[in-house]
């Protein structure tokens, strides 16, 4: 039987994976032993006189944020498997069944090659890194980890809406609250 209650809870619960992988690099930016592996995605080369993903988008970035899904998922997992609340909330997918690595792998390339191709994007059409470009800044890393994980679940297409509408919600508000915390210069 259909419930919304239990829709907006799997949401929430089936892309926290890529949600954490796309907040780590903020965090793993401020670990002084990481930064020797600060070194930027594109290597520094341009397109059009452009950056390709500019200075932010680093392997640091990358590896940590992956890690952090692919833990994230493990956790999950680990929930379903003893908890029935976490099996309830789990809904229809099957945890037991995810390759950990592979699908978190994917939830963390997904989440953050989403907003990759954001920063190219905004790179192009000369927006400075750390401006803001709504809605595209708080839905890149949804759309990326959503079609990234597609190869294993698949959702109904009202779940995924209530992902993105969620998931965007949930990064506006994190980032206010970073923004508050003077994590970051601005709250959007």
């Amino acid at each position: 039987m259909y419930s919304l209650y239990s829709d907006i809870l799997l949401a929430l619960w089936f892309f926290l994976p890529a949600g954490i992988a796309n907040v780590v690099p903020i965090f793993a930016s401020r670990i002084s032993w990481l930064q020797r592996f600060d070194a930027p995605i594109d290597g520094g080369l341009t397109l059009r006189g452009r950056r390709i993903f500019g200075p932010h988008k680093t392997w640091r970035g990358i590896v940590c944020g992956v890690i952090a899904a692919i833990l994230t998922l493990a956790l999950q997992q680990w929930l379903v498997g003893r908890f029935g609340w976490a099996a309830w909330v789990a809904g229809s997918i099957d945890y037991a069944a995810l390759p950990t690595v592979l699908v978190g792998l994917l939830f963390g390339l997904g989440a953050l090659g989403g907003d990759a191709v954001e920063s190219f994007f905004k790179r192009q059409f000369n927006i400075a890194p750390g401006h803001g470009w709504f809605p595209f800044d708080q839905i890149d890393y949804i759309i990326g980890g959503a079609l990234a994980t597609a190869l294993f679940v698949r959702l109904e297409l009202r779940q995924y809406v209530l992902l993105i509408v969620l998931w965007l919600a949930v990064h506006v508000i994190a980032s206010y609250i970073g923004y508050r915390l003077k994590l970051k210069p601005r709250p959007i």
